[in-house]
């Protein structure tokens, strides 16, 4: 099923969104109502939690104090790592849970305050931030909440920053006017991403290529887009996998199609085609067919690889699985490395930028890095 992370600071109108995307048929699962759930009286988290910070943190009736709870956490990191200690892996189980019981068809939008500062991004399949200006949360906060603007301020504060949010992610809601247009925004985003999203995915297919792109300017956004969906593929295959940009949208300043190609190395083929199933599941769909690379340098000779797409109908992503160290690895990695270090002229043939590329390596020593 499509996992979507939802996320926003305090005040942003995460949860105007949650509550929309369920009115279009999303299975919501909070995780601010799954924390409350998992220290309920009588749940072993409360136990625990008294047990850490004394029974001062209950009410008369025996239930979590949540304010007496937040005056003893708030500032004091340790003790909120102690406490999130005691909460998050209840909360995860629980979401676990969850997303099981739902529909092979779902769309399972988790609503995690601060699912950017647990590093949970590249679990997501989506993650769409809600981003509000602060005066707008500050106001928000004191008229609804019944905060003082120092309170506020220090909440807003405690939490990561926006620049931090949209590097994690994929679709940006700005909730800066009325509800009317957040709703517009929401539906949008269901209608022409999510539905598709989720049907691709279900199907094991990558979205429609669509007409060919338009050369454009060099985008500061290629990078960030590259290390988001890279980081999915190291998620989802595990840490040590190699995942590289490469391609023209990995050269910076470099006018180019809007498309993120990656490299994913491998030990063998087999290899490759192991992973197959596991990176149709987390969204890069394998393309039919057979599929190589020209051997430069070779008439006629071909270098052989594997290539997936990518389910989200948002993007343009190529996934080249090459064997780590063959001659298409390498010839990728020169190519992109030669054009960031001298950048050709532009127009310059294909077959001149090979034949200075292969110079430029001689005349260096360049050799293939381990790092991206």
């Amino acid at each position: 099923m499509l996992r979507v992370g939802l996320t926003g600071g305090i005040g942003a109108g995460k949860s105007a969104v949650a509550r929309r995307l369920a009115e279009r048929g999303a299975v919501i699962i909070d995780a601010d109502v799954l924390s409350r759930e998992v220290v309920e009286p009588g749940t072993d988290g409360l136990a625990e939690i008294v047990a850490l910070f004394g029974p001062g943190v209950l009410t008369s009736d025996g239930r979590l104090d949540r304010p007496a709870l937040g005056a003893k956490v708030f500032g004091d990191e340790a003790a909120r790592r102690n406490l999130e200690r005691i909460i998050h892996p209840r909360v995860r189980a629980r979401t676990v849970e969850l997303t099981s019981a739902a529909a092979p068809s779902a769309i399972v939008v988790n609503d995690v305050p601060l699912l950017v500062e647990a590093g949970l991004a590249p679990s997501y399949h989506l993650v769409i931030v809600v981003q509000t200006d602060r005066d707008v949360r500050l106001e928000r906060l004191t008229r609804l909440r019944g905060m003082t603007v120092a309170e506020a301020a220090a909440r807003i504060d405690a939490q990561t920053d926006d620049e931090s949010r949209r590097a994690a992610a994929d679709v940006v809601l700005v909730n800066d006017s009325d509800l009317d247009r957040l709703h517009r925004l929401v539906d949008e985003l269901w209608r022409d991403r999510l539905v598709e999203f989720e049907r691709n995915l279900r199907l094991r297919r990558s979205a429609p290529k669509g007409p060919d792109l338009p050369i454009v300017p060099s985008d500061p956004q290629w990078p960030r887009v590259a290390a988001r969906l890279s980081a999915r593929i190291r998620h989802g295959l595990g840490a040590g996998v190699d995942v590289r940009h490469v391609g023209p949208t990995a050269v910076p300043g470099l006018p180019a199609e809007d498309v993120i190609d990656l490299m994913l190395g491998v030990r063998t083929l087999d290899e490759a085609d192991a992973f197959a199933g596991r990176l149709g599941e987390i969204g890069y769909p394998s393309r039919p067919g057979e599929w190589a690379d020209n051997a430069h340098g070779v008439p006629g000779g071909t270098w052989p690889k594997r290539m997936h797409g990518c389910a989200d109908p948002g993007y343009r992503v190529n996934v080249h699985v090459r064997v780590t160290g063959s001659p298409g690895w390498r010839f990728a990695l020169l190519m992109r490395d030669h054009l960031r270090a001298v950048p050709s002229p532009a127009g310059s043939p294909f077959s001149d930028q090979v034949r200075a590329a292969d110079e430029w390596a001689l005349c260096t020593g360049w050799q293939p890095s381990d790092k991206e």
